[in-house]
């Protein structure tokens, strides 16, 4: 092995030391966080990361279908932040050591095109989780070129003479030169570079407007999606959904109204009212879930539920045109046109 290359791939390593101890720290967090420090992966407590990750449905990109089936599914969903939380664990802890470094790597690619096609739409006053995600992926394309330097157990196991280290193996995997040509690693260099800045750019405007047209940010105010409202056998049934807003907590629904084509209130509950929902009154599809709060009713981002509201004023109503509106803490409102059955 040329002596020079092996001299450069060290310094290189060594000096994306700063890296590998950052992002390492930034995955193996989530599992201190998760298990230590706290029980994030009790589907019972507040908390539980089977709905941070709920979260993300409305407007994730490409991954909408598995993040669906597994909100859909909780047991299939705890398997999978368990194993997701095991994952970022090995991963952190293994890049931060510098061991099987290009392999973690991969790992840390994975892991944050996850976060960004995800949750890259999530950030109240940045672009939090897209940032997370496209300098994720930036620094796992990084890590696998130059693997880790002089101080990383890789490093370690070669002066030591470990077989495991002269293997072809080892130096796709591990650390050490990569076995390519300059000239295909040239292009390799290149295209990735160049691939991750266009899914940068591509994900900046998809999610945030962030290159032309308008700046938008779905995270601002919430947005509930109001469906299949009707009347039948003086029962209003209806179905929510919120799909934007901030994920750290509910949207607050104070007011149901039933309006008439005058635009007259035939059914109106108020906030206290709705604070009084019983469980037969709602049901939930997935693990975010709306219920009854203090004051209000409250629907986290991502949950979707069947609301049903029997009154006896809804059983006289005459054969005309009514509009459901729901009336959220901020003032903000959402109409549906209502069917009579």
């Amino acid at each position: 092995m040329n002596t020079k290359i092996s001299q450069s791939y060290t310094m290189a390593g060594m000096f994306t030391l700063s890296l590998r101890l950052v992002v390492g720290w930034t995955y193996f967090s989530a599992f201190w966080r998760r298990l230590i420090l706290a029980n994030k992966l009790d589907p019972e407590t507040a908390g539980y990361i089977g709905e941070k990750f709920n979260h993300f449905l409305p407007n994730a990109l490409g991954i909408k279908p598995i993040i669906l089936h597994l909100v859909e599914n909780p047991d299939s969903l705890w398997w999978a932040m368990v194993t997701f939380t095991i994952i970022e664990g090995i991963v952190g802890l293994f890049i931060m050591f510098g061991l099987f470094t290009r392999l973690m790597s991969i790992g840390v690619f994975g892991l944050a095109m996850g976060i960004l096609l995800g949750s890259g739409w999530i950030g109240t006053t940045c672009l939090d989780e897209w940032q997370i995600g496209v300098l994720g992926i930036a620094t796992g394309f990084t890590l696998f070129l130059t693997g880790s330097g002089r101080y990383s157990l890789d490093y370690y196991f070669q002066k030591k003479g470990f077989k495991i280290t002269t293997s072809k193996f080892f130096r796709w995997f591990g650390s050490g030169p990569l076995p390519l040509a300059n000239s295909v690693l040239s292009r390799v260099t290149l295209i990735g570079a160049i691939g991750i800045l266009g899914l940068t750019l591509y994900t900046n405007q998809y999610f945030h407007g962030g290159l032309w047209g308008t700046l938008h940010n779905k995270s601002v105010k919430p947005i509930v999606e109001v469906s299949e409202a009707n009347i039948q056998d003086g029962v209003l049934n209806l179905e929510v959904f919120r799909v934007e807003g901030v994920d750290v907590y509910g949207s607050f629904l104070i007011g149901i109204d039933v309006l008439d084509e005058t635009n007259t209130s035939v059914l109106s509950l108020s906030g206290v009212e709705l604070s009084q929902f019983t469980p037969e009154m709602i049901t939930n599809a997935y693990i975010a879930k709306v219920k009854p709060g203090a004051h209000s009713l409250v629907i986290p981002l991502g949950a979707r539920a069947h609301l049903r509201i029997a009154d006896s004023r809804l059983q006289t109503l005459d054969k005309s045109t009514y509009t459901l509106q729901l009336t959220d803490i901020s003032g903000i409102t959402w109409k549906a046109p209502i069917i009579l059955k």
